[in-house]
């Protein structure tokens, strides 16, 4: 079991679902996180590229490092509600989980993810609207949004003015990132910073966004990824960002 100060500003890498369960109850304020799609599951072929283009040689069509993003439907559901169960029991009673998903429709039905978030205490969903993206099969338009489900405790609530933002979020993608599903910095920003929260945790942390951001504002954060090169690109990434002189340094755990 880890101490919440011992883990404080650091980088676990390991297993998310494994990871977390060494984590006190009610010892984190937020959550972040964006966590894989199950984009090689896709009936649709949208990351298949048949004739080359401009993606050809785009990262995610290689897939993540060291996971394949490719789970039977029904596992991919298990393990991500195993996580939410996860989130939910180490959040504080004033806390709240940010989980970004994407809805897809596979054989005629739709996937809203309700499989997955059924039973938790959705408050909103909030849709993040975007430019750009991967897509093959001239049978779709190409997809430029997707949603995040506020999860929240019941004594969550936003910060002071914090209400004023719509539903509606826009903000460009991530361009200039090596991962191969970036997310921008200014989106992670906009949820941090409407809440009071001072200890925020990423499981899928992936190149480290939430962790620059919570830099930023001048917060806490712990990032757990299964790849040692993600763990590496986020410390490499939060070592170049400018931070307040009260912020904790990094460091990154190799489990």
């Amino acid at each position: 079991m880890y101490t919440t100060d011992e883990i404080k500003n650091t980088f676990i890498c390991g297993d998310a679902l494994h990871e977390m369960k060494k984590i006190p109850d009610g010892s984190i304020d937020l959550i972040v996180t964006f966590p894989p799609y199950n984009l090689k599951n896709s009936t649709g072929n949208g990351m298949k590229n048949g004739n080359g283009g401009k993606w050809s040689g785009a990262a995610l069509i290689n897939g993540y490092s060291n996971y394949d993003d490719n789970m039977p439907y029904d596992e991919y559901v298990q393990w991500q509600r195993d996580c939410l169960n996860e989130m939910m029991r180490v959040i504080h009673d004033d806390g709240a989980i940010f989980y970004n998903h994407k809805w897809r429709v596979q054989k005629g039905l739709i996937q809203d993810r309700h499989e997955i978030i059924s039973g938790f205490p959705v408050r909103q969903i909030i849709i993040w609207k975007r430019k750009g993206g991967i897509n093959f099969n001239h049978g779709y338009f190409l997809t430029t949004y997707e949603v995040i489900y506020m999860i929240a405790k019941p004594g969550f609530r936003l910060a002071d003015k914090a209400n004023r933002f719509g539903d509606v979020w826009e903000f460009p993608q991530e361009m200039k990132n090596k991962h191969p599903a970036p997310f921008p910095v200014a989106l992670v920003e906009r949820i941090i910073s409407s809440t009071y929260a001072q200890l925020i945790l990423d499981p899928f942390m992936g190149s480290g966004t939430t962790a620059v951001a919570a830099k930023n504002l001048s917060r806490n954060f712990i990032g757990i990824d299964i790849s040692p090169e993600y763990c590496r690109m986020s410390e490499e990434r939060l070592s170049g960002c400018q931070v307040s002189q009260s912020s904790q340094s990094q460091q990154l755990l190799l489990l």
